[in-house]
């Protein structure tokens, strides 16, 4: 009866969850899409302005179509001198009808190829292949949908043919754990941060070695976080916050030729790896850690997975990946925090 009685106030005193929502169509599954984006693409890529120009939308195979704006966004891939080609933001015009692919999708991010070369593919698929190694840790992450696109311009005529991928919206990963996207100031105090959430995120990231990233500071006037986003429980909108990580071009595991580590982290190259957890989190990030080792085989099984993803870009990452479980099963990773 005492257990009983006990756990009862616990339950009572815990901030509910709503009940979770499915996964929007788009995000349902992993199988990759065919699609067509039609629109002036000379001045996307010409004029990287966040100025919104129409296009349209199609599917292969599915004689579905929609109108959309395109409009370049993102810092570092949307500057010319980086990227031959910016990342997307795509607006639907009206909503998308139910039971369609794109059914309540609204504004939607488009991570695409950077360059044309063909080493920017396997780019671009090893960070899809990084929100599916989060995945496989939590529910609380971001889905990805890849896709093969064929650019054309406004009359029609190909303008280029590369693999890319939609992120899902921060509301609907939200909706999907019964969370609600928080709002917060442009720094939180860590006191607020969900333990076992930031303890996952920070192992993450030490993970695919990615130094780009805080879990209470975003941009100033932006709000928190940066490359990342919190979500909260709907009782409790203050707070503890669960961080969700996103934008993984900067890691040692893409290796992009343009990503720099962080001036105020003292490492030689993104392929260092630096554990930035707190050690206020030390014990659960250590439990997360010797979970992710026991599961070494079904993570690295994730590159095998990535449609597209060639056997030498496997292989180089199945080993860099294999540097972080050496460095889990030892402890090592935690040694600033010993």
């Amino acid at each position: 009866m005492r257990t009983w009685i006990c756990a009862l106030a616990i339950a009572i005193a815990a901030p509910a969850t709503a009940a979770p929502a499915p996964p929007k169509p788009l995000f349902a599954s992993d199988q990759p899409i065919r699609i067509t984006i039609q629109g002036p693409m000379s001045s996307l890529v010409g004029r990287r302005s966040e100025t919104q120009r129409p296009g349209t939308l199609t599917i292969a195979g599915a004689n579905q179509s929609y109108a959309i704006n395109l409009s370049p966004r993102g810092i570092t891939r949307r500057a010319s001198d980086i990227c031959q080609f910016p990342p997307l933001r795509v607006e639907f015009v009206q909503p998308p009808p139910a039971g369609s692919l794109f059914e309540g999708q609204r504004r939607l991010k488009l991570v695409t190829h950077c360059r044309n070369a063909a080493g920017f593919q396997q780019k671009i698929l090893l960070e899809y292949a990084a929100y599916r190694l989060y995945n496989l840790m939590t529910p609380q992450s971001f889905r990805a949908r890849l896709a093969n696109i064929d650019y054309v311009d406004e009359r029609g005529r190909p303008y280029v043919s590369r693999v890319g991928f939609f992120l899902e919206d921060i509301d609907d990963v939200a909706a999907r754990n019964g969370m609600v996207k928080a709002r917060t100031a442009d720094m939180i105090p860590a006191s607020l941060l969900d333990p076992q959430g930031a303890a996952r995120m920070a192992v993450f990231n030490y993970m695919i070695a990615n130094l780009d990233w805080s879990m209470r500071a975003g941009p100033e006037g932006e709000g928190c976080c940066h490359n990342g986003r919190l979500l909260a429980l709907p009782r409790a909108p203050g707070g503890p916050y669960v961080p969700v990580p996103y934008d993984f071009d900067f890691s040692g595991l893409v290796d992009a030729p343009y990503a720099t580590p962080p001036e105020a982290i003292h490492v030689t190259s993104v392929r260092q790896r630096n554990y930035r957890g707190y050690c206020a989190h030390d014990a659960l990030a250590r439990a997360v850690a010797a979970n992710l080792v026991q599961r070494q085989a079904e993570l690295l099984g994730v590159f095998s997975a990535v449609p597209g993803l060639d056997a030498r870009t496997q292989a180089r990452s199945v080993n860099y990946l294999g540097e972080f479980f050496s460095d889990a099963a030892s402890g090592r990773m935690f040694r600033a925090c010993v």
